[in-house]
């Protein structure tokens, strides 16, 4: 299976998850010239865009170290974008990463 594959299936996997936390999810994979938002979603009346992120082991680090300095600024301008793209000036954001380590999923809220 190709690494896009395997991200996609654990976008959903992580969908399922924020969904049963009570995320309203409204959309996936969000793309725009300055790059891609994996999800994009409502807790409450805040607007949070979430990076998924899976590792089978830790082998290559935990799966929240993979949203280093350099990813958390292409995901603040992707964001940056997606506000303006749909006019919410007055709006509450958050960032959160959903990191997946092989079967147990774990999220953190307002990550950087």
């Amino acid at each position: 299976m190709n690494k896009r594959k395997i991200g996609a299936d654990y976008e959903q996997v992580a969908s399922k998850h924020l969904k049963e936390l009570g995320y309203e999810l409204i959309t996936t994979n969000y793309r725009c010239p300055l790059g891609e938002i994996d999800l994009v979603a409502k807790d409450g009346a805040v607007l949070v865009f979430i990076e998924v992120k899976y590792r089978k082991t830790l082998n290559a680090g935990s799966p929240f170290e993979a949203v280093n300095a350099k990813k958390q600024q292409t995901i603040r301008r992707v964001a940056q974008w997606y506000l303006t793209e749909h006019k919410l000036d007055d709006v509450s954001v958050r960032f959160d990463v959903a990191g997946i380590l092989g079967n147990e999923i774990k999220v953190i809220k307002d990550a950087f």
